[in-house]
């Protein structure tokens, strides 16, 4: 008798169809099972609020969580910077899979670079982080650039520059690459520019708790220096009180010296929308060999944050 397809979560947006595809074909490989994507649709994708307002936190999830829950589907896969930071308790993270590129790119007309955009420029986002990072860079560099705040999937973020109501807009790499539309890059920003959101780039596959069996073979998926950076990224969120709304970027990477990986550098960034002031901090340490000691590496920096006036500057939701 052949065992039953297993049925995967997914969001039906084409990025959350393209992510939930790769994962269903890596568990194919896994099991030897059948893969099934059952499509959910999420208050976030239904909703045409900014996603300040609709509180950010969580919008994306609950729906595929409900499913999980209620057995509906066997595991679901989300994109990480999504899910909130507290575990759910009858959930588990049951693999972060080799993280896609953390940065953020900009898609601009005419092929320009961030620092050619002409004076006055209007750049779309719906991400406080990307406002104050990119409004701080533009107060440094003697830039006036207008962010202007955007809903919507890659296709239509992106049509925002091609139909020539923006001159730019800023997205996630990874998404991007993830559903091959690369070619519209026309500059990877720095990290140095743009701090990724805390987990930016990465895919969280989730199953019940109860579920041991199918936990530990999902498990096979996950890579641990994955795991350890995105671990760090979101205790630093979660230290900061901060939602996935919040203007907070934070980038974990391992420092390797051509033989062997020693140390984790974690960077963190919060700072008011309008760009006027930031609280910009990094810490290096050893790599994480466990969950707790990647918790602590983010709530030491967050608390270095918080001491140098981050809370001030989270006050300030961009609505």
């Amino acid at each position: 008798m052949t065992e039953k397809a297993l049925r995967l979560g997914t969001r039906r947006s084409k990025l959350a169809m393209a992510q939930s595809g790769q994962v269903a074909d890596a568990v194919r490989q896994l099991t030897g099972r059948q893969v099934e994507l059952v499509e959910i649709t999420t208050y976030g994708d239904t909703s045409r609020e900014h996603l300040a307002q609709i509180g950010g936190t969580g919008v994306f999830v609950v729906a595929l969580r409900e499913a999980l829950l209620r057995g509906e589907v066997d595991f679901a896969v989300h994109s990480l910077k999504d899910l909130p930071t507290a575990q759910h308790p009858d959930l588990v993270l049951a693999a972060v899979p080799v993280r896609e590129d953390p940065r953020d790119v900009l898609v601009a007309r005419d092929g320009l670079t961030f620092a050619e955009l002409p004076a006055g420029a209007r750049v779309g986002t719906g991400s406080p982080r990307r406002m104050a990072q990119l409004n701080a860079y533009a107060r440094g560099h003697e830039m006036t650039i207008e962010t202007v705040p955007i809903r919507g999937n890659i296709d239509t973020r992106v049509g925002y520059v091609t139909k020539g109501e923006l001159d730019a807009v800023v997205l996630a790499a990874a998404g991007l690459n993830r559903i091959g539309r690369g070619d519209v890059v026309t500059e990877i920003l720095s990290v140095d520019t743009v701090l990724p959101a805390p987990g930016q780039g990465a895919l969280a596959i989730e199953c019940a708790a109860a579920n041991a069996d199918l936990a530990a073979v999902l498990a096979e998926l996950d890579d641990p220096f994955t795991r350890a950076a995105v671990t760090a990224e979101r205790s630093l969120l979660a230290a900061l009180e901060a939602g996935c709304s919040a203007p907070v970027g934070a980038l974990a990477d391992v420092l390797d010296d051509g033989q062997a990986v020693h140390e984790m550098r974690l960077r963190g960034v919060v700072g008011t929308t309008d760009g006027s002031s930031l609280v910009q901090l990094s810490t290096t340490g050893p790599v994480p060999t466990s969950h707790d000691e990647a918790m602590a590496l983010g709530r030491e920096l967050a608390d270095e944050m918080l001491a140098k006036g981050a809370a001030g500057l989270m006050g300030e939701r961009a609505l």
